[in-house]
């Protein structure tokens, strides 16, 4: 029986994930910004064929409070085998470059916020030896892009601190994980319009949880984000400002 924290629960991505650990009859321990939502969730994933569940409801942004929302996790589990970090939001671009504010809190959500929990979380799980902390960042993090390099800048940087994560903990056997999507049909992406290269939440989390067993440093999903994303990292800088991306 695993010990699985998810920290953005109500998220399309981990439910589907939480769903497979379900029913593998794993401990689960969710938290989130929704109670009643998380409520919901807990009920159906118990059904499913948890051994035991449990839920929290925080604003992640509140970093303060992030001590206490991992010791009631910890305590409640007996310790954590494995954490999926699953929030964010993708905030309006044009928005962003007209105030800085706004630029600030899509950083603060979707990497500062992330660092705090990674930085107590491995203090929690260093001295144990064992485990694994995975973490859904965006191939938006790979290049700089005139469409959402707010977005892309805060999920580039997280995947860097990621890497220097990885590299403190490898000797201590925990694997970091750096989940890296491509578009996914969500609530978060219900106004774009939908095309061939749009995954389904459920194929994401069937991506997560290979990646977590097999204790992958980075996974692309779908795979094919990985050959389209090296082909443009490696576009030289003169002709890639040119382009409409």
């Amino acid at each position: 029986m695993r010990k699985v924290l998810i920290i953005g629960a109500t998220s399309a991505i981990a439910q589907e994930t939480a769903k497979i650990y379900a029913q593998q009859q794993d401990a689960l321990f969710l938290v989130g910004r929704d109670a009643e939502k998380l409520e919901v969730i807990a009920a159906d994933l118990k059904v499913r064929g948890a051994s035991k569940i449990d839920y929290t409801s925080l604003d992640l942004n509140k970093c303060e409070r992030h001590q206490d929302m991992l010791q009631q996790a910890d305590s409640y589990l007996e310790g954590i085998d494995v954490v999926l970090i699953a929030y964010g939001t993708l905030d309006d671009q044009k928005e962003c470059e007209q105030e800085y504010s706004k630029t600030k809190r899509s950083l603060h959500t979707n990497f500062l916020s992330v660092v705090s929990l990674l930085t107590l979380l491995a203090n929690m799980m260093e001295p144990q030896n064992y485990g694994c902390i995975a973490v859904i960042t965006s191939v938006a993090g790979v290049r700089g892009r005139q469409s959402n390099y707010v977005y892309g800048a805060a999920k580039g940087a997280l995947s860097i601190f990621l890497q220097g994560l990885r590299n403190r903990l490898q000797p201590a056997n925990i694997s970091v994980l750096d989940v890296k999507p491509g578009f996914v049909d969500t609530p978060m992406t219900a106004e774009f319009k939908k095309g061939a290269l749009w995954a389904k939440p459920e194929d994401i989390a069937k991506g997560i949880y290979k990646g977590i067993e097999k204790r992958k440093d980075v996974v692309y999903l779908p795979w094919f984000w990985w050959p389209i994303m090296t082909i443009i990292s490696y576009i030289p800088e003169p002709i890639f400002k040119r382009m409409k991306l």
